[in-house]
């Protein structure tokens, strides 16, 4: 029979996460609240309680023609006619369970990789398991964490086989990453056919409701998601002609930008945002950023200064921007310099979706999860790449996020996953003052804000204005070094957002830009 794996249900009877609930009753709550597959799990309880309760739950999922399945426990399974197992890789072997349940028994395999993936999809199995997602109170152990990109990739060899299997990831899921990690998790020609919960509904105060909202948020695309246009365009000179009318939307619309930075750069960024034509709030309390994110602006991480308490300000921040859909950028300052930094970016990029992410050599790397990096402070250190690999690196970072990736440098690299472009703009002065890499992030989210059917078009229009705009102010007679130069710089911002909203825009003949081919 074709079964349903949208919203998979696991059960945990102990009393962390099951309270003094019922457990039948909880579960039949959650099959009406729409579950659409239930497995039992019990690690503690005697063979004859497993077989008495299993026998009741699958009354309720009968009932509702939910399948059925047994964690682990095939004797249990066959003494109560469950629809199927689910077997872990330290349980019975696949060929035995499906030589002892046969062929049209439902049996899943729980997989960590891409090998493990493999043998279970070549072994006959209906479904795989695959995870752990995200750190839970019962799987704190970092190594079986494999996350979005680690479920993409497993995704992508089943893609190329010819065994055709179900999938489903497990792990820390809940109504807040749900739609994330369907979204994420995609390759290019297999997604998930479903998310295994736990406690987002079994631990819930009412898991009907818990069940029927998870429903309705694995149904849809989530909200970031939703705004995207045709990425097609990929003719440089497409893209310059559009380029004016997003500056001139961003001077007429005045987005909100919401800045979660270091205090050090705070009024460099404010009066970058303003001479571009933003509305600045500089505010590194997650608790107001629900309220600030409904109001339609962008958000920019910039992760300057990390303690517990900014890192969870910063993932507060990050989930109710996704909620509503708002661009966020991020801009993991220093990732690679020390372990504090490398964990942080780990916990935030694991927290949320950010739809750019911008950093230099050293820090795109450190968030591709490269090792041995080590970065001196803010700078990215030596480089030993060429441009081709580090276009090639942008461009698999983009495509394993499904977002937009910017590596700065003397050459910058800008990439979606399927179009890549360098750009050669900029002035030796940016490197000179405190912040001109945090207000670079600043002025794309605020384009990003305004232009949200093509973010990397957004990205490409603010890079092109602020590095145009360094060139332009380092030309000036009366610039002599960093210190005269930052005021011009934010005079030609402003004088750039002014000319071109009086239809001039001649000032992005000096424009630099290539698209990166044939990688």
């Amino acid at each position: 029979m074709a079964v349903d794996y949208s919203l998979y249900l696991v059960t945990d009877s102990t009393t962390a996460i099951l309270k003094k609930r019922d457990l039948i009753e909880t579960v039949r709550a959650a099959v009406e609240g729409g579950v659409t597959i239930v497995q039992y799990r019990d690690k503690t309880s005697d063979t004859a309680e497993l077989i008495r309760i299993a026998r009741e739950l699958h009354k309720v999922t009968k009932e509702h023609g939910v399948p059925f399945l047994i964690n682990d426990r095939i004797d249990v399974a066959l003494a109560m006619g469950a629809e199927g197992v689910h077997v872990g890789q330290t349980d019975m072997e696949l060929a035995t369970a499906r030589k002892i349940l046969g062929e049209k028994a439902i049996i899943g395999v729980s997989c960590n990789s891409i090998d493990e993936a493999r043998k279970a999809a070549k072994g006959g199995a209906t479904y795989l398991g695959i995870g752990t997602m995200f750190a839970t109170q019962t799987k704190q152990n970092i190594k079986s964490i494999i996350g979005t990109a680690g479920t993409k990739d497993i995704l992508a060899s089943l893609s190329a086989m010819d065994e055709k299997v179900a999938t489903v990831a497990i792990g820390g899921i809940n109504a807040s990453n749900a739609q994330r990690v369907l979204y994420q998790s995609k390759a290019t020609f297999k997604g998930l056919d479903g998310v295994a919960v736990v406690s987002a509904i079994i631990g819930a105060e009412d898991p009907k409701e818990a069940a029927s909202e998870l429903r309705d948020f694995i149904g849809k695309p989530p909200a970031f998601a939703q705004f995207q246009g045709d990425k097609k365009t990929r003719d440089v000179t497409g893209l310059r002609q559009a380029i004016p009318i997003i500056v001139r939307k961003l001077g007429e619309d005045g987005p909100l930008c919401h800045n979660m930075t270091n205090l050090v750069v705070q009024n460099f960024a404010a009066n970058v945002a303003l001479s571009i034509g933003a509305s600045p709030i500089m505010s590194n309390n997650g608790g107001e950023a629900a309220d600030i994110a409904k109001l339609g602006g962008a958000l920019v991480i910039n992760m300057g200064t990390v303690t517990p308490e900014g890192l969870s300000n910063y993932s507060q921040a990050l989930r109710a921007y996704n909620t509503e859909g708002g661009p966020v950028l991020f801009d993991p300052v220093g990732a690679g310099a020390t372990q504090l930094r490398r964990n942080a970016v780990k916990i935030l990029m694991a927290g949320g979706y950010f739809d750019i992410i911008k950093g230099n050599e050293g820090e795109i790397r450190t968030v591709s999860g490269e090792s041995g990096i080590q970065q001196r402070g803010v700078d990215s250190g030596t480089s030993t790449s060429t441009p081709t690999e580090k276009a090639l690196l942008v461009k698999k970072l983009a495509a394993r996020e499904r977002n937009v990736v910017l590596m700065t440098g003397v050459t910058d690299y800008l990439s979606d996953g399927e179009r890549t472009f360098a750009i050669r703009n900029g002035h030796e002065y940016l490197g000179t003052i405190t912040g001109s890499g945090c207000t670079l992030g600043t002025t794309i989210a605020a384009f990003a804000a305004v232009h949200l059917t093509d973010k990397l078009l957004a990205a490409l229009s603010g890079i092109l204005m602020y590095e145009i705009a360094a060139e332009r102010a380092a030309a000036r007679p009366d610039v002599q070094g960093p210190g005269t130069f930052v005021p011009a710089f934010l005079d030609e911002l402003y004088a750039i957002r002014k000319s071109t909203a009086g239809g001039d825009d001649k000032w992005l003949d000096g424009a630099k830009v290539d698209e990166v081919k044939d990688l």
